[in-house]
Order: C-alpha cells, then structure tokens, then sequence
C-alpha cells in the first residue's frame, strides 16, 4: 500500500472516554469532513499512521483514507501529538474537490548551498522560513517547492516573489498585500568573520603608522 492511502473504519463512539478506549486497543481517533458529505467519525491504526510521519510528503500529499472500502480524497488538516510519548491523540482530514484550490503548507527545499558564492566566500546562510502556506488545485499540489540558492552574494535575499510556484499556485501571504513579500532566506557576513579581520588589521595598521610618525618628530 502507497505511504499515501490509508484504511480506515467508522466509529460511531464518541467522547473523551471512547477516544481514551481506542488509544489503548492501538487505534488513532480521527475525522473526514468538509465537501457536501456530513462529518465522519473514523479510526485508524496508530502503529501504520507512525511509520507513513516519517515521510515529510505526507504532510503536504493527498491521501486517500479507504473508510470501511470507500474511497476519499484527503489533506491531513489537523494531527495532535501527546506532549511527551510518541503517540498520536487525534487527525483531521478534509475532504477536497479536484476542481477547487486546496490551502496547505508546503515545505521549502534549499539547494545549491555548497556552491554559492557567498558561502564560499565565508558568509553564512539564513533561512527565513522554511514553508509557505500555499492555495493550489488539487492535481497541481507539489510535495515542496525547492529554492535554488546557487547563485546568491553575500548581502543577497530571496523574497517569496522570487519562489517558483507550480501550476495554478498562489503564496496566501502575498494576498494579503503591499509589505508582505516577506525574505525567504539570505546569506550574511559571519561574526567575526572576514569582514571583521580586515577591519582589525586596518586598525593594526593605522596603530603602527602613528607609532612610526611619533618616533619620527621625537
């Protein structure tokens, strides 16, 4: 079975106490909703949900949850961890209609780091953010988006206008207007860096000419 489709089967139980019974039989609580459908209640084994979170697409991928043998086209909306074991409380999925824009979060991908010039030039890379909540359709929904950072300076940012979108792709914060193309990543001078050994040596250098011309006049 793809890391993308999962079986699952509808619970009619409901309520903390169903949930806490259901976490202890190996099973996640969980619900599909949105689309014209009413919302279900599901469950689906907690041990097969672990090992597809490993995979970083599956956040960002359409599922389809096969509940009691039907089929439904996903997006995980919503997941709750248990603050200290490694174990899932709780997963929203909603329903999606391939003809409407879905909004999720999709990760960015940096490449070209161990060849830009303002690396090997000393700087350092700065990474802003590191996904962007994205409106696409379905069919057009990328598991990231990659940043070429190959070509960048010292002193040089990438904004979100600068990120390559898919197909029918739109970033929600540029919707929101003037002043929200926010810096996607930027490579700059380090701390004590180059930048800061030059200018102690040209410190050193303007000491020792004034220690020369003193002794000159004495």
């Amino acid at each position: 079975m793809s890391i993308f489709e999962l079986d699952a089967e509808s619970r009619s139980d409901k309520g903390k106490g169903a949930s806490r019974r259901l976490r202890r039989e190996g099973m996640v609580p969980a619900v599909i909703y949105g689309g014209s459908e009413e919302p279900q209640s599901i469950k689906l084994v907690h041990s097969e949900i672990l090992k597809r979170l490993d995979h970083e697409a599956f956040y960002s991928h359409i599922l389809t949850v096969n509940v009691d043998g039907k089929p439904s086209k996903t997006v995980l909306r919503d997941m709750q961890r248990h603050p200290a074991k490694p174990v899932i409380m709780h997963m929203d999925f909603m329903r999606i209609d391939e003809s409407k824009p879905i909004r999720v979060n999709v990760p960015l991908h940096f490449v070209g780091g161990d060849v830009a010039p303002g690396v090997k030039a000393g700087g350092l890379i700065s990474h802003d953010l590191t996904e962007v909540a994205l409106e696409v359709l379905p069919n057009h929904l990328p598991e990231y988006i990659e940043v070429d950072i190959s070509a960048m300076e010292v002193g040089d940012i990438l904004h979100l206008t600068d990120l390559k979108l898919p197909e029918s792709g739109n970033l929600v914060e540029l919707g929101r207007g003037d002043g929200h193309d926010l810096p996607v990543v930027s490579i700059h001078v380090r701390r004590g860096g180059a930048d800061a050994d030059a200018e102690e040596g040209g410190e050193e250098a303007a000491a020792e000419g004034g220690e020369e011309a003193a002794e000159g006049e004495s």
